[in-house]
């Protein structure tokens, strides 16, 4: 269940729930799961499968907590009448008190109103006060709001004095709760919802759930997170860090960058960025965004401020200038760093080094490349690969050969992988017989395992150089034999991921036709299977 809940399949989950309630009653249910799969299937409108659920809940004893309940109960009451409202929670009996009631009545009248069923909302309050559900200041204001819509103003000066007589008050460390745990289920929706609710009439709201809200909404919901957000603003309150850089880059996703800027501007008039950590996300934000000239506006006014420009930023404003093609300037930050004081680290150099391999500048990252290792900064398989395929790009084979044999100073499973993506590279590029006489090379005891010569066969194959491969493989019988079984059984093996079979198999079988043995043959039944 757990599973098919988590990738959002609530009927594949209710499926096993019910086949495995029907199989015994000696089987436990986790009361968490239960919950989760209550409210996964009330909203997604399976509300027949969730009233199932709800009933198998009570019949086995399972607990019910406010978050799953309320989702279900959030649905059932828009299609239900009063008393079937009213009987589902007489159901519950005294396990009404598993659930926090206030949120209860909330929900319940929040339901009906948005089902335009106001004075049924208003006949529900008193029911739920007898069944101790407890409507509160939140529940009653949610009536008069619907009253008023309707212009209903006598209807909500009533429900407005029946509210002061009864001088109910909202517990809004239970709306808190409430909102977080729906947010933790991914019930954004009615979390959005129960927010709405809270800020339209002003109550107080914690800092924690308008930033759960902001975050969590900016993807989906994106016009209500900039309404949350502005809230926020309006009261001189800020997100955290963490919860604008989500939402600004979840509003660029969106198209409403415009929004953005605006959201960016009020912060700015409100002194929101003044110190390392603000300026940090100020500037990701900016580089995300695409304002690269914003964002070398903000390292400037830092500088002015006294602030030391940090890595971080310099390596964002970096990518975003090598992601828009803005080499020049990319170079000249560069220079810049290093004159202000603030040296590269291996993100640094491996940005530059990237976008330099790429577009043909092989000789300037290279000498990046070198200039790394005497600052002390040990490349990564990252550095390595996108520095040896810029150079057989460029038929730089020996200087290629050079770096690889320099990743081999280094951890040995960055050196396999390094002589990995340089025989590829030379396979794409079409010099086969380099690739060769680089990995014939080797000594036997140069490389643990058989991986260069696996990954060379199959970039012949792939390349239709069935023959040169099949060279190879006599090769290694002669001069490296006891590499021979790893190597076929590699080759087998790789055909249960292989993307394309065919080319593998062609060299499996020419493998076979010069006498290679093979400990397992299920590759020739598969073989037989893709000719028919």
């Amino acid at each position: 269940m757990v599973t098919h809940l988590r990738e959002n399949k609530p009927i594949e989950a209710y499926q096993v729930f019910d086949q495995m309630a029907k199989s015994a009653t000696s089987v436990v249910f986790d009361p968490n799961i239960c919950n989760s799969l209550l409210g996964a299937l009330a909203s997604a409108g399976h509300l027949h499968s969730a009233h199932s659920v709800f009933d198998t809940m009570l019949y086995r004893k399972i607990s019910f907590n406010t978050t799953g309940f309320g989702v279900f109960l959030n649905q059932f009451c828009r299609v239900s009448k009063v008393d079937e409202i009213m009987c589902l929670l007489d159901r519950m009996e005294v396990r009404i008190n598993e659930i926090d009631g206030s949120v209860a009545a909330v929900v319940v009248v929040k339901g009906l109103c948005e089902a335009s069923r106001v004075m049924d909302s208003w006949q529900a309050l008193g029911e739920l006060r007898m069944r101790n559900c407890k409507p509160d200041f939140i529940a009653y204001q949610v009536v008069v709001e619907a009253f008023r819509a309707i212009g209903r103003a006598e209807e909500a000066r009533n429900v407005l004095k029946q509210k002061r007589k009864l001088g109910v008050a909202p517990r809004m460390n239970d709306y808190k709760e409430f909102i977080i745990s729906l947010i933790s289920e991914r019930q954004v929706q009615v979390a959005k919802e129960m927010g709405e609710v809270i800020i339209s009439s002003d109550f107080p709201i914690d800092d924690d759930v308008l930033n759960a809200l902001i975050g969590s909404l900016s993807r989906l919901y994106a016009d209500s997170a900039i309404s949350f957000c502005k809230y926020m603003l309006g009261k001189d309150r800020f997100p955290a860090s963490s919860t604008l850089y989500t939402f600004c880059r979840n509003l660029t996703w969106n198209g409403k960058t415009d929004e953005m800027w605006d959201i960016i501007r009020t912060l700015s008039s409100k002194d929101y960025f003044s110190d390392i950590q603000s300026y940090r996300t100020m500037v990701s934000i900016l580089c995300e965004a695409g304002g690269v000239r914003e964002a070398y506006g903000i390292l400037k006014e830092m500088k002015k401020k006294g602030l030391e420009s940090d890595i971080f930023s310099y390596n964002c404003l970096m990518e975003a200038l090598c992601r828009d093609d803005l080499v020049r300037p990319a170079k000249k930050l560069w220079d810049e760093m290093f004159k202000g004081g603030c040296c590269g680290n291996l993100q640094t150099y491996n940005i530059l080094i990237k976008k330099l391999s790429k577009i043909g500048e092989v000789e300037e990252a290279q000498h990046l490349f070198y200039h790394m290792l005497e600052k002390g900064i040990n490349p990564d398989s990252l550095t390595y690969t996108t520095l040896l395929k810029g150079m057989c790009r460029e038929a730089k084979i020996d200087e290629a050969y050079g770096i690889v044999l320099k990743s081999k100073e280094g951890d040995p499973e960055i050196y396999k992988s390094s002589l990995s993506v340089f025989v590829v590279s030379l396979c794409k590029e079409g010099k086969f017989a380099v690739a060769l006489k680089v990995t014939q090379g080797l000594s036997s005891s140069d490389i643990d395992d058989s991986s260069s010569h696996v990954t060379l066969l199959k970039s012949l194959a792939d390349s239709g150089e069935i023959n040169m491969a099949i060279n190879h493989i006599k090769w290694i019988r002669i001069n490296q034999p006891q590499k021979l079984d790893p190597i076929s059984d590699e080759l087998v093996q790789s055909l249960s991921f292989s993307l394309k079979m065919e080319p593998v198999l062609r060299l499996l079988h020419g493998m076979h036709q010069i006498g290679v043995a093979f400990e397992n043959d299920s590759w020739i039944n598969l073989c037989k299977d893709t000719q028919t």
